[in-house]
């Protein structure tokens, strides 16, 4: 007997292979309301279309862009069963990687891939993504689902995104105004933030066999909790702070450490001087440390340490500055300064 064309018993050849279209495409309705409510004055239109719209900042704006991906924390929320948070360590991050040149967000874009779609996983993740996006004033103006079996590990997923930023092209933050005397001001991380998560899960799930549950020795959290820490933004603070104390220069401590992402923005004849005696390292880092018997240098090349975003201000706005910051409840710290030299770190621990 012949089947009708929209006989719904019929499982699909490209399901049978690992992906199922309709699932999709019913997970995406379901977030469709999530996104809408991160829209701002500047989308035109609604997701679904090919491509996302939104109307551009001005002749006299610089749009500011960049892409990075939450990397192997995402097997942690695996295995944690939480997949609300990586989101917003997504969203914050690339936030945050604008925000060093003056940028405010303006709009973002996710890349979510897996073996098999799960839905429930997916409305998680994307609920994280709308968070951030709403609390960064940003819009998520539209994304991409794949399923690709045989690509990623099964029930495991890979989670990206892009930002576009805008910045007035006279308020852009080169770091060019950097000069030898300046103060250098370090924000807490709270956590590992995006970085560093193959060599902790390495010392933590297979060297000393502690399970998402345990408490992380030497604190009253769990490894969970420690672990999936939420990448803090710094844009209302920063913001705050630019606009009422001139910012020479900035910088996300992400993946390398201070050593690897203050020389980005360093003159040539800089060299930023910081003394790790300055602030107290959180118990997570110093317990990587001990446990994984990993050299104090490379601690500070793969993890932030403690401090996830610095400032670089005059040493005569350096009062005002830490002021200003905690009275945005930052917990500002005075971790270095700016010395005649090449463009490079090194450190002073007094």
């Amino acid at each position: 007997m012949m089947k009708r064309a929209d006989d719904t018993q019929k499982v699909s050849a490209y399901a049978q292979a690992g992906v199922d279209i309709d699932s999709k495409m019913s997970g995406i309705k379901i977030i469709k309301t999530m996104v809408r409510a991160t829209a701002t004055r500047g989308v035109v239109g609604g997701i679904g279309g090919f491509g996302g719209l939104f109307r551009s900042p001005g002749k006299e704006n610089l749009l500011v862009a960049s892409t990075d991906g939450v990397g192997t924390k995402l097997k942690v929320a695996v295995i944690a069963k939480k997949h609300d948070t990586v989101g917003q360590d997504l969203v914050n991050h690339c936030v945050n990687d604008i925000l060093v040149q003056g940028a405010t967000p303006l709009f973002f874009l996710d890349y979510i891939g897996a073996s098999r779609f799960d839905p429930a996983v997916f409305k998680d993740v994307v609920s994280g993504l709308c968070k951030a996006c709403k609390e960064n004033g940003c819009a998520l103006l539209g994304g991409e689902t794949a399923e690709m079996p045989g690509l990623y590990p099964q029930n495991e997923y890979d989670l990206v995104g892009t930002i576009v930023g805008t910045v007035p092209r006279k308020q852009l933050i080169t770091g060019k105004k950097i000069k030898p005397g300046d103060i250098i001001i370090g924000l807490p991380s709270g956590g590992l933030q995006t970085n560093g998560f193959s060599l902790a899960r390495k010392v933590i799930f297979d060297q000393c066999g502690l399970t998402p549950q345990d408490l992380l020795p030497g604190t009253r959290y769990t490894v969970t909790e420690a672990l999936l820490a939420i990448h803090r933004s710094f844009l209302k603070p920063v913001a705050a702070l630019m606009a009422q104390v001139p910012v020479h220069g900035m910088a996300h401590i992400t993946g390398g450490g201070f050593v690897d992402n203050i020389p980005r923005v360093l003159p040539e004849t800089c060299t930023a001087v910081i003394d790790r005696s300055s602030w107290s390292v959180p118990t997570l880092f110093t317990f990587i440390e001990r446990q994984g018997r990993v050299d104090r240098d490379e601690m500070y090349r793969v993890f932030n340490m403690g401090i996830g975003f610095c400032v670089i201000v005059r040493q005569k706005d350096a009062s005002a500055a830490m002021a200003l910051l905690s009275k945005m409840r930052q917990a500002p710290v005075l971790i270095g300064m700016i010395e005649k030299g090449s463009r490079k770190v090194i450190y002073r621990d007094s």
